[in-house]
């Protein structure tokens, strides 16, 4: 853009350092249900999305998520006792990650969890019945996940 003052033209710049938006879904994997968590676009902050039945259709409405929300990665809980080895459910996880990163086409990245159900029923309250714990739970892998990042 040019103006005129006192009869010489200025050239006006303006320079914006825009950071590209990218978002992550966090999932805790479970027998029966799925928890998500979404992020800010900073990829700063992670907050419960919603809790999905762990059903044959589960890759599926996972992508149909990462669609609607402009999802870039994936971030899925590793399961591990105290002892970081694998608990029974890793086995199952490591399978649902291959089929998620064919189906879904983004890269999925595995962050270590401990006790995260746990600790997102004890943030609440442990006697009250909340249908977003595992989604709470995904969001503190997500979390865990961001701020190593």
């Amino acid at each position: 853009m040019t103006k005129e003052y006192g009869g010489f033209f200025f050239i006006l710049t303006t320079s914006y350092h825009i950071q590209a938006a990218m978002y992550h879904l966090g999932i805790d994997y479970g027998h029966k249900k799925v928890g998500l968590a979404i992020s800010d676009e900073s990829g700063r902050f992670a907050f419960p999305y919603g809790v999905l039945p762990n059903t044959v259709k589960l890759s599926a409405e996972i992508r149909a998520i990462c669609e609607k929300e402009g999802i870039e990665k994936i971030v899925i809980g590793e399961s591990l006792n105290l002892s970081g080895e694998p608990n029974p459910i890793q086995k199952k996880i490591k399978q649902f990650r291959a089929e998620l990163a064919e189906v879904v086409g983004l890269p999925v990245a595995s962050e270590k969890e401990f006790f995260t159900s746990w600790e997102a029923k004890r943030l609440i309250d442990e006697e009250q019945k909340d249908p977003l714990t595992d989604a709470r739970a995904a969001a503190l892998i997500l979390r865990s996940y961001l701020d190593k990042s």
